[in-house]
């Protein structure tokens, strides 16, 4: 599979990433990208590259269609890569996690490996094969590396064993609270889900990253968050998955307290209005409406610093 060229590759790209592409006029020059750097297995170096990390980002669709991001934690090594085309990742079931519930036996879901504190990162998607309630293989369906680009540096560590869950119980909620709206009105760094079902009948969710200053979401009075979309690799993956299905899944991490704001909801994507030009550097924007959120405190185990030599 890795050696497969790119004249015998298929693109990976959907309509909705062909559309996005299309409407700044980069199809052509993003089709040989597409078959070279998206793979069906992952390459050495991310194998060796997903052991090493404490946490991992995750993106999962609940039994009703909603999307669902989510970051979960465990010893380094707690994922492994046995071939190049699976993962395997030694994760227990958490039923305070809304994305828990997208991670049965056959659920398509997204994973995102970061290093905050080195800028690297590395995204992959696929099928999961669960045998028990304590782990799960994932078969790689797409395994492609980002750019260090707008990613805060951090360093993290431990406050308690990560086997151990918190004692503080999630709460649910329709709308964002005051300690919510904090939580996104500061925030540097959120991650979105977001997921397409294809033509060929396989669903395909991804799980990204978005950084900016803090203050860079743009949170309403009517709890409607308005978010930049500044230049970055043009794959358009969450975007275009947008765009086909404006279903998204957003998660803030409190990097002091281990605090985490899930949301599910609806976006809009604004390719062209006037407010754009009121974010610095923003080639569109964004908005999203939750529809159901969960605040769940002391939800990580770790903490982070942030690590301002890099």
């Amino acid at each position: 599979m890795l050696n497969e060229t790119g004249q015998d590759a298929a693109s990976p790209w959907h309509e909705g990433e062909l559309a996005m592409q299309r409407s700044i006029g980069v199809v052509e020059r993003m089709d040989g990208p597409g078959r070279n750097f998206i793979r069906k297995a992952m390459p050495e170096q991310h194998r060796a590259f997903f052991p090493m990390l404490p946490f991992v980002v995750l993106g999962a669709v609940d039994a009703k269609g909603d999307v669902w991001a989510t970051m979960r934690a465990g010893r380094p090594g707690f994922m492994s890569s046995p071939v190049p085309e699976a993962l395997d990742v030694d994760l227990r079931r958490d039923p305070d996690d809304p994305a828990d519930a997208g991670m049965e036996d056959g659920d398509a879901i997204a994973l995102l490996g970061i290093q905050l504190e080195t800028r690297r990162r590395n995204r992959l998607n696929g099928v999961i094969r669960r045998t028990d309630a304590e782990a799960f293989r994932l078969r790689v369906g797409q395994s492609f590396g980002n750019c260090p680009q707008y990613i805060q540096p951090r360093a993290a560590a431990f406050a308690r064993d990560p086997d151990k869950p918190t004692a503080m119980r999630p709460v649910h909620s329709v709308i964002l609270d005051d300690r919510a709206r904090r939580v996104v009105e500061g925030a540097d760094t959120f991650f979105v889900a977001s997921y397409v079902d294809r033509d060929n009948g396989e669903r395909q969710v991804d799980v990204s990253h978005r950084g900016g200053n803090a203050g860079f979401v743009r949170l309403g009075a009517d709890g409607v968050l308005t978010i930049p979309d500044f230049p970055g690799n043009r794959f358009f993956n969450t975007l275009g998955n947008l765009l086909v299905n404006p279903k998204a899944g957003l998660v803030f991490v409190d990097f002091e307290t281990g605090d985490m704001l899930q949301m599910t909801g609806r976006a809009e994507i604004l390719l062209s209005s006037p407010e754009i030009a009121s974010f610095e550097r923003a080639e569109r924007l964004w908005r999203f409406t939750p529809e159901n959120t969960v605040f769940r405190p002391d939800a990580l185990p770790l903490r982070w610093s942030r690590n301002l030599g890099l």
